[in-house]
């Protein structure tokens, strides 16, 4: 697929239009949200002891794997206990290592109006990221995903204020060439959003190339790119008890180049991890503190996230299972965890469903309002996710997105307000009791803003629906995926800047970008 065919849309600039005024829809602005709720707390202070004194005991008596050489070097270097790729480490000095972890961080992308702030009560949403297939209304079947469809979902994530951040691919375009896709996919990401952007951790070439581009698109000098954190990376252990080569190198790249990594061990409780909760969140923890641990060593105060991936399968068939009351239960103990040990928390909206149908709402529901009630800093995956990750879906996209804006919603302090106006005696003596307050003062100065508006949801009742149409959900949220890529408008980028961005791919592609197995 051509540069020319990604690029393919125009029309009016991508905002919030509709047919009757230029607005397609009233979104809730721009901006990082703060939870201002209290955190759901399931683990006592003694279950919190407990699970801490688990994660150290396998980090002290079983170690973790590490298949990287550089890795195990510093190990080494750190006075930790290396036996060909095992490593042990010392609760004290893993604690020595975390106490240097910020619990706070910026990412500035280059529009330093979308900069976020990662911890201090944040609440940030990202973009489904890596699904293989792609499912649209058109299409009703699961495909291979492709460079356009990548593309207009990316279009989607600049387009609602909403999302925060650009997470990884939203699908994966497999109709480029692995050897080159990273530079491919970071081009078009870094043209049609000026979001805080995400690299793989797959091999030092890519991370490398991804790290460059972001200099690049911001127009930085090596000194100011890395004054401070302009994009991320997210890796997985492989667990149990599992680091990678690539991953583990990838994160070293970043951290010394002062960008901002995640660990995020994908435990499944019955499979991957212990069949009990507390057992995957145990696992969980240690896996991804042997990491943080290692990174703070090599860059002390770099900027680290815990991360958080940890539900069950169904013991039935052994697929994972998203969404669940213990997928929540763990996302909420993680969080104790992450607070226990002061570093930021990522975790994900997900569901197991293969389409965009009630059991993918509901269970995106529980895994969105399970990493609000976590004090989840980061949420991956918060809007077009199917089928345990397998699938990108632009309707599920835009359905979640109204999940995430209600959300978004109901942490407006405004609703909560009691002075004098809000508690609004006057108004109840004016309307006493044999008005209505329809049309009252009160309710005419403030009906625009006082309630949460849907974009996608349809509020009427059922006559009115069906004189309309009938349109369900998917219909509605497919519509309306269609018209904001169609009148899309890529934001802002110096000319020169953009030039020097395609010059880059064009010269790594000439020298064959990555290596690949094949």
């Amino acid at each position: 697929m051509t540069d020319a065919a990604v690029r393919r849309r125009s029309g009016g600039r991508a905002g919030n239009r509709d047919r009757r005024g230029g607005e397609i829809f009233r979104q809730q602005p721009w901006g990082p949200v703060k939870n201002i709720d209290r955190p759901v707390e399931p683990l006592g202070e003694e279950g919190v002891q407990a699970i801490h004194d688990g994660a150290m005991r396998v980090l002290e008596e079983i170690g973790v794997e590490f298949l990287n050489d550089e890795a195990l070097a510093l190990f080494r270097q750190a006075g930790c206990t290396v036996e060909g790729t095992n490593v042990r480490m010392g609760r004290d000095w893993v604690m020595e290592m975390l106490a240097r972890a910020p619990s706070q961080f910026t990412l500035t992308p280059r529009n330093p109006d979308r900069v976020i702030t990662v911890g201090d009560g944040s609440l940030l949403f990202g973009n489904v990221s890596s699904p293989p297939a792609y499912w649209d209304m058109t299409m009703r079947t699961k495909s291979p995903g492709t460079r356009v469809q990548c593309a207009d979902l990316l279009r989607l994530t600049q387009h609602f204020n909403c999302m925060h951040f650009a997470g990884g691919y939203p699908v994966e375009p497999v109709d480029i060439h692995p050897s080159v896709r990273h530079l491919d996919v970071l081009f078009d990401k870094l043209t049609i959003t000026d979001k805080v952007p995400h690299a793989y951790s797959l091999g030092a070439e890519r991370v490398e190339d991804v790290l460059e581009m972001v200099r690049i698109a911001g127009g930085l000098t090596e000194e100011a790119f890395r004054a401070t954190p302009r994009m991320y990376t997210n890796i997985n252990s492989t667990s149990p008890l599992k680091h990678d080569t690539p991953m583990i190198d990838g994160c070293l790249r970043c951290i010394r180049r002062g960008q901002a990594v995640i660990v995020t061990p994908f435990t499944l409780a019955g499979a991957m991890a212990p069949v009990t909760m507390a057992g995957a969140v145990t696992l969980s923890i240690a896996e991804a503190l042997s990491a943080i641990a290692l990174f703070q060593w090599v860059a002390p105060g770099s900027a680290c996230v815990l991360g958080t991936f940890t539900t069950n399968v169904d013991m039935t068939s052994g697929a994972p299972a998203f969404g669940t009351p213990e997928y929540m239960r763990a996302t909420q103990m993680t969080g104790q965890m992450a607070r226990f040990y002061g570093l930021p928390l990522r975790s994900s909206g997900v569901c197991t469903s293969n389409a965009p149908d009630g059991q993918a709402m509901w269970e995106t529901s529980n895994s969105l309002w399970a990493a609000v009630q976590s004090g989840t800093h980061m949420i991956y995956h918060a809007a077009g996710w199917l089928e345990g990750g397998l699938i990108a879906c632009p309707e599920k996209f835009v359905m979640d997105c109204e999940v995430v804006q209600m959300i978004q919603r109901y942490m407006d302090p405004a609703i909560c307000a009691t002075g004098p106006d809000e508690i609004a005696v006057e108004a109840i003596r004016d309307v006493g009791s044999r008005g209505h307050y329809f049309g009252a003062e009160h309710t005419r100065a403030r009906y625009e803003t006082a309630f949460y508006t849907p974009f996608v949801s349809d509020w009427r009742n059922f006559e009115a629906w069906s004189a309309d149409g009938g349109v369900w959900t998917q219909e509605r949220a497919h519509r309306l995926f269609r018209r904001i890529v169609e009148e899309f408008e890529e934001p802002p980028m110096d000319v020169a800047i953009r030039e020097e961005l395609a010059e880059f791919v064009a010269r790594r592609k000439a020298e064959g970008g990555a290596p690949t197995d094949y």
